[in-house]
């Protein structure tokens, strides 16, 4: 076999092997986006029901304010009566302490509503908060869990990104830079064997002349379809 074509083959399995963690890291960040979206999902409620209870509480403040007035007004009221003269300036007074009165029940059944909520809205608070607590704590468990295999990742890949710095070292920087090339766009499929006569990165079938030089490996053969390097593994060169 063409040495050149021996070394992108060792190359290209080693940077197969790097990029087979790719999926493993991904799936590591991905378990602690997860529960970190379910303690901002929480979070967000638990805001939510905090902001809610505050503007409530506001509210019975100002219905209680208005009612502060409003018996201040009934009481002016009691002193006003005691100096009216005409039956005309008693119904005025009397219609006054009617829409008094109609406000006062409001702002009643008004504070004893939100007073209601509030209280289901605490209830629902708490349950909230040991939520966020519970998950703050499996988030912490699966940082450590996920830490431990990414730190495991990275030392595998160390080692082989060591041993791709030896394939490059000895490799022709020609030759490596047409492997590049190729890897650009066809990532860690840049060189592919051929079985049943066809490429296994496109997976079209090869003619017989470009068949005949892959399997005698004298040179470096691209697929004519895809151009990615093409080789044949020794149990396929033993077969054809």
């Amino acid at each position: 076999m063409n040495k050149h074509l021996n070394e992108l083959i060792e190359l290209s399995k080693n940077d197969q092997a790097i990029d087979s963690y790719t999926p493993q890291l991904e799936a590591a960040d991905k378990k602690v986006a997860k529960i970190q979206k379910k303690i901002d999902t929480a979070q967000g409620e638990f805001d939510d029901l905090t902001s809610g209870i505050a503007q409530n509480e506001e509210k019975v403040k100002s219905f209680n304010e208005q009612l502060t007035l409003l018996h201040e007004q009934l009481s002016l009221n009691v002193q006003k009566a005691k100096e009216i003269t005409t039956e005309k300036e008693m119904k005025a007074l009397s219609l006054e302490e009617d829409i008094a009165k109609e406000k006062m029940t409001f702002a009643n059944e008004e504070i004893e509503r939100l007073e209601g909520i509030n209280v289901t809205k605490g209830e629902l608070l708490e349950e909230v908060s040991e939520t966020v607590k519970t998950l703050t704590t499996q988030f912490d468990e699966v940082v450590k869990e996920v830490s431990v295999v990414k730190e495991e990742i990275e030392k595998s890949k160390g080692l082989l990104f060591k041993k791709r710095e030896e394939f490059t070292r000895n490799i022709e920087q020609k030759v490596l830079a047409f492997y590049e090339k190729i890897r650009i766009w066809a990532g860690n499929s840049a060189v592919v064997p051929v079985k049943k006569q066809a490429c296994y990165g496109c997976y079209m079938k090869l003619n017989d002349k470009t068949y005949s030089e892959v399997i005698k490996a004298e040179e470096i053969c691209n697929c004519p379809y895809c151009g990615r390097i093409l080789y044949i593994e020794p149990v396929s060169a033993e077969t054809a």
